[in-house]
């Protein structure tokens, strides 16, 4: 099977989220997780999960994530403008 590499089983994705199966179960059914369903069990594209962690975030880490931006910003503001205009 070659979806190792594009997709997550519910169980890696529950890992991944630190929640329960029927967790992950209960937001492809609300449509908060998009899946597929090949067979008896759903697959989730990798491509797909990017709102799906984000909405995972603690509030301390998307504040860590927001001060790691602040300070990118004040050290490489210049830098990043001009390769904004390229």
């Amino acid at each position: 099977m070659g979806y190792q590499n594009e997709f997550l089983t519910t169980s890696q994705l529950a890992k991944l989220l630190d929640i329960s199966r029927v967790a992950v179960y209960k937001k492809i059914k609300k449509g908060q997780i998009k899946a597929i369903r090949p067979g008896r069990n759903y697959l989730i594209s990798k491509d797909d999960l990017t709102g799906v962690l984000d909405d995972n975030l603690t509030f301390a880490q998307k504040e860590s994530v927001a001060q790691a931006v602040k300070k990118t910003v004040e050290d490489y503001g210049e830098t990043l403008r001009l390769l904004g205009q390229s």
